[in-house]
């Protein structure tokens, strides 16, 4: 969840960790800190609220001398209420430390250092590993051998950036389920929790791995994994500062929707060829042999993600006629699922960070084949799973998933082509015509975008509605529910998704003459004239109703229909992603006429790495 910042360099580390912190507010923004070293004692400034409070808190301070170490952090409260008190850094005696996870053990942990002399002032967990490390300290151990010690007694998901006052050069750093890098150069190093924030110093990360420890200055990296010495080698980042920032728009949300026409050309780049009509997904060790064992394949995710493998089932059942199951992680990790050799587990996570993706991987890796559909190189997910699909959304700031969730429907694609070529079930001619339709999928993005200033019309005739319904049927349902989450995440607007054949099984009773429907609908669709018939039943009991389709010119639809979103015609398979577009645009513009922060919504934080 939380956003972690550490910096060390010949540069004002002040300056610079509140701008990581910038980059990493998506991160959690119920509090913030700041602890640098100043003449040997460490300063720490924390305030309540987004960052802008504890810039505002700086700035009333005035001027202070350079300093050229310090360590910086966004929370989302887990532990303890969002307060002064409970904000990062804690610190305890010549330790200051901030931590992303939950220490499950703090009670026991608590007991044991109050009764040792150590005062705690806060309620969180955190500040039990402070008191730790420095108890470790005074013992007078190494700074390693310190935090080796800490984490030895600690139970949990953590990662630890630490500052010692006794050693003013380095930093200390922990990992175990929560993640971590270190960007450096030869002349400063940078430490976060994200990779954002360590692009305007360098795109060289290092990426520490469950279990390690660490100690580092710029020019110097000691990482010690069990106890032992291990060598992790960094990674070039590809992505700029720039790719980052807002460019312009006045939400990053706004700025994501619109990524979406090059990010949904870099996913299929490298990965079809046109001219034989074939999709290569080199980078997997799952073999047509392999493939061709398959008799199980079961998607696991959260949130959107979920949403994505439910088309991706489609995907994969109607190209690959391999039989698909879609379970939320959170739910199969606490079951006793039966899987063996021949099932193949895809988890899909943008981060790779979310706990319960990871857990549900845990479960099953020694017993299935495991594959992921993951954003973030170097991630936890990445490493756990036997094969990787990455889905090249470059970084995604806002809360609410936009571009990483059309680029997971782009890769369920491409992996189900592959299955169903290494099958046998799609023939060269149908794989061709499979594949060429992706090279016009950025064009039909780029003309649903141009729909911007209809949708925001209608987002002004709808907007103060305070519950939405959303329908849709076949491909085209889970992006009804991907539709109603995006509304209620960022409008705060009571809103849920049903398969509209469904509705006449209770959903029809809330149908009023106060109620929005918004109705998906694609004309190839073999569906189409019973959605239709779902709306004559909605709109007759009152119900607004607002239709998304290619079927703009239908008479009917025209005459019931409140507003029609008229969309672009692509193929039915690929419709979920062009129809995705004016739902994120609506949910996007009824959120901003309500006044909420869209890309910082409440209660919610990018990557749930915590249960």
């Amino acid at each position: 969840m939380c956003g972690i910042v550490g910096y060390i360099g010949p540069k004002d580390a002040l300056d610079l960790i509140v701008a990581g912190l910038e980059r990493l507010e998506y991160r959690g923004y119920d509090s913030s800190g700041i602890a640098v070293l100043q003449d040997g004692r460490i300063q720490v400034t924390r305030a309540v609220g987004k960052l802008a409070e504890l810039k505002k808190t700086l700035a009333e301070q005035g001027p202070r001398t350079p300093t050229h170490i310090g360590i910086g952090h966004t929370r989302w409260a887990t532990h303890g209420r969002p307060s002064e008190i409970n904000a990062h850094p804690h610190t305890a005696g010549r330790v200051s430390l901030i931590h992303n996870g939950i220490i499950e053990n703090y009670i026991p942990l608590r007991e044991k250092l109050s009764k040792a002399g150590s005062i705690f002032k806060s309620e969180t967990d955190t500040e039990i590993a402070a008191h730790l490390l420095n108890y470790h300290l005074e013992k007078g151990h190494s700074p390693i051998d310190a935090l080796r010690q800490t984490c030895a007694e600690i139970r949990g998901s953590y990662a630890f950036v630490a500052l010692d006052a006794d050693h003013p050069d380095r930093l200390l750093i922990a990992k175990n389920s929560t993640p971590i890098v270190v960007g450096m150069t030869k002349t400063e190093l940078i430490v976060a929790s994200d990779i954002p924030a360590v692009l305007p110093i360098t795109r060289d990360v290092l990426i520490l791995e469950d279990g390690d420890l660490a100690e580092v200055a710029p020019g110097r990296i000691y990482v010690e994994h069990n106890g032992k010495p291990v060598e992790r080698k960094p990674q070039h980042i590809s992505w700029d500062a720039v790719t980052a920032q807002k460019g312009g728009f006045k939400h990053f949300m706004l700025k994501e929707i619109h990524d979406q026409v090059q990010m949904l050309a870099e996913v299929f780049r490298g990965r079809i060829e046109l001219e034989k009509g074939d999709v290569d997904l080199g980078e997997l060790t799952l073999k047509p042999d392999d493939v061709r064992k398959l008799n199980r394949i079961v998607l696991v995710a959260c949130g959107s993600a979920w949403h994505a493998a439910l088309v991706t089932k489609f995907y994969i059942e109607h190209l690959a006629g391999i039989p698909c199951e879609v379970d939320y992680a959170s739910e199969l990790r606490y079951r006793t699922p039966v899987f063996d050799r021949n099932t193949l587990v895809v988890a899909i996570s943008q981060s790779g960070e979310t706990a319960d993706t990871l857990g549900a991987i845990e479960l099953v890796r020694n017993e299935a084949r495991t594959l992921a559909f993951c954003n973030v190189l170097g991630s936890s997910l990445t490493r756990k799973v036997q094969d990787v699909i990455f889905t090249q959304a470059g970084p995604e700031i806002s809360v609410a998933s936009t571009k990483a969730f059309t680029t997971q429907l782009v890769v369920g694609y491409l992996f189900a082509l592959y299955l169903g070529k290494c099958r046998g079930k799609l023939a060269h001619q149908q794989l061709a015509g499979l594949v060429e339709p992706l090279v016009h999928l950025p064009t039909a993005v780029d003309e649903a975008l141009k729909l911007n200033n209809k949708i925001e019309e209608v987002a002004k005739q709808f907007s103060q509605a305070r519950d939405f319904l959303f329908l849709g049927r076949g491909i085209c349902y889970p992006i009804a529910l991907e539709g109603a989450l995006k509304l209620k995440e960022i409008s705060y607007i009571h809103a849920e998704g049903y398969p509209a054949g469904e509705m006449k099984h209770g959903p029809i009773a809330l149908i009023s003459d106060e109620m929005p429907v918004v109705v998906i609908m694609h004309k190839s669709d073999l569906l189409f004239e019973k959605t239709l018939s779902n709306v004559r039943e909605a709109e007759s009991r009152g119900g607004k109703i607002i239709a998304i389709t290619d079927a703009g010119d239908h008479p009917e639809l025209r005459k019931i229909c409140k507003a029609v979103i008229e969309m672009p015609h692509v193929s039915e398979l690929l419709s979920p992603i062009v129809l995705t577009i004016p739902l994120q645009l609506l949910a996007y513009h009824v959120a901003v006429l309500n006044g909420t922060d869209v890309d910082l919504p409440r209660n919610l934080a990018k990557s749930v790495t915590v249960e």
